[in-house]
């Protein structure tokens, strides 16, 4: 009987043990909370990190886009000026003559208007005059009225052309407008 209890006590030993070698290989497996907080700082600071990373990228980006814009601005007028150098040079030229011949000064004028519209047209600035349309307040300036035997509200006259540069108004036609007769 001794015996018998003396096995029992084993087996219940056994018993016991095994659920705390049990115990044991769990915690092993899992970590501890110390592991846990230096794992989750060291994804905090990797988060950190690629965080400012990207904000320094988006700070450069933001930055380069500005330096371009004002070098766009600055710049922007080159191909014209260069274009508009030529319309100078003939200016010049024709004042520079000393013979005092109108034919030839006309002449000179009309080459270097020819010379100013192909500028005009290789940069898409076209001219507004707008006789006999209707009043357009968004390309014309009315600066006056006249009676006259044309609809109320058409051009009659222009007194200064208009100009636009790819549909957008540079400077409004200066106009006289219809009234109707009385």
């Amino acid at each position: 009987m001794e015996q018998q209890e003396n096995t029992q006590k084993i087996g219940q030993q056994t018993v016991e043990a095994a659920p705390e070698n049990e115990t044991n290989s769990t915690t092993d497996k899992v970590p501890g909370i110390e592991e846990m907080l230096q794992e989750a700082e060291r994804k905090a600071q990797e988060h950190y990190d690629a965080w400012m990373y990207a904000k320094a990228e988006g700070e450069n980006i933001r930055r380069r886009a500005a330096e371009d814009v004002s070098k766009a601005q600055k710049f922007a007028v080159e191909r014209f000026s260069g274009e508009m150098l030529a319309v100078m040079d003939s200016l010049q030229a024709g004042l520079a003559v000393e013979t005092e011949n109108v034919e030839s000064f006309k002449s000179g004028m009309e080459l270097t208007l020819k010379q100013l519209s192909s500028v005009f047209d290789k940069f898409n600035i076209k001219e507004v005059n707008p006789v006999g349309e209707k009043l357009d307040p968004h390309k014309h300036q009315a600066i006056g009225v006249v009676e006259s035997d044309q609809e109320t509200g058409t051009v009659v006259s222009v007194m200064q052309k208009g100009y636009t540069l790819n549909e957008r108004v540079l400077r409004p036609a200066l106009v006289m407008v219809a009234k109707g007769k009385e």
